[in-house]
């Protein structure tokens, strides 16, 4: 996908890996359009029931493209127009993590920087590598991480990820951890397997189910207790009504593995 990003299917499992490690995967023009375009695939494929996304070289993601945005100053009007556009773009594509149907494993190793830490705190589950760094450090550079801000404060707590945003400083993958922006961390040789693995637990499970859980998961979040319990017993309900849940139930009760579709 002009070279930006690879596509690797495992099974049930879409392994996306972002291969531009000259720039550490920066999220350029080009590398969100080639993520936007492949994830949009991945949607409509029935086949795929988990994705991970991951980093060729030395870095997951460092962010966006400095060198691309500061050439957009030599635009008319000074580069808003391109700044919007790509602030809007890395948005929608933020945004698309949580509105797949199906589950996104960030694999982290090295870096994970401003647009980079944003992608891991969007999707829906991070594995990370001992010895990666996380950080929204746009302000040691005069730029207040603040597109990065809105999926942080989403995975981490609110006086944590200010401490981030106003100090620039990094945070380990143990400390990230203890916050909850990943979920686990192991040994960098172990990292892609342990990716997969979780992936492949969750592929293992009755698509429908997750796909209804996923959404349903995602919708409750910023809703008062009432109105979350009052969007969820719905969803509970259209699940109990799938024949494979049905069967799933009648499995477990019976002590034998469900029949479910390959």
């Amino acid at each position: 996908m002009d070279g930006l990003l690879r596509r690797e299917n495992e099974g049930a499992v879409a392994r996306l890996v972002m291969t531009s490690p000259g720039n550490f995967n920066a999220l350029s023009r080009e590398m969100i359009a080639a993520l936007r375009a492949t994830l949009d695939d991945i949607a409509g494929d029935a086949s795929v029931r988990a994705v991970v996304i991951a980093g060729e070289g030395r870095a997951f993601c460092a962010g966006h493209d400095l060198r691309q945005m500061q050439a957009a100053r030599s635009d008319p009007d000074g580069g808003r127009a391109a700044y919007q556009a790509l602030f809007d773009d890395c948005a929608a594509l933020m945004q698309a993590l949580p509105a797949l149907p199906q589950p996104v494993i960030a694999q982290v190793h090295g870096i994970a920087t401003a647009a980079g830490c944003q992608m891991v705190a969007a999707c829906d589950m991070a594995v990370a590598a001992h010895g990666t760094r996380f950080g929204v450090n746009g302000v040691n550079i005069g730029l207040f991480c603040t597109t990065p801000m809105v999926a942080l404060t989403r995975a981490v707590p609110p006086k944590a990820a200010f401490e981030m945003l106003t100090t620039g400083e990094f945070i380990d993958a143990d400390r990230a951890r203890e916050l909850g922006l990943v979920n686990r961390v192991v040994p960098p040789d172990e990292l892609a397997d342990a990716a997969m693995a979780l992936a492949q637990t969750v592929a293992s499970k009755l698509p429908a189910a997750v796909r209804l859980g996923k959404r349903a998961f995602h919708a409750q979040r910023g809703l008062a207790l009432a109105d979350a319990y009052a969007a969820a017993g719905p969803v509970m309900c259209d699940n109990m009504m799938l024949p494979d849940t049905d069967e799933g139930i009648a499995a477990f009760l019976d002590k034998r593995p469900p029949a479910w579709p390959g």
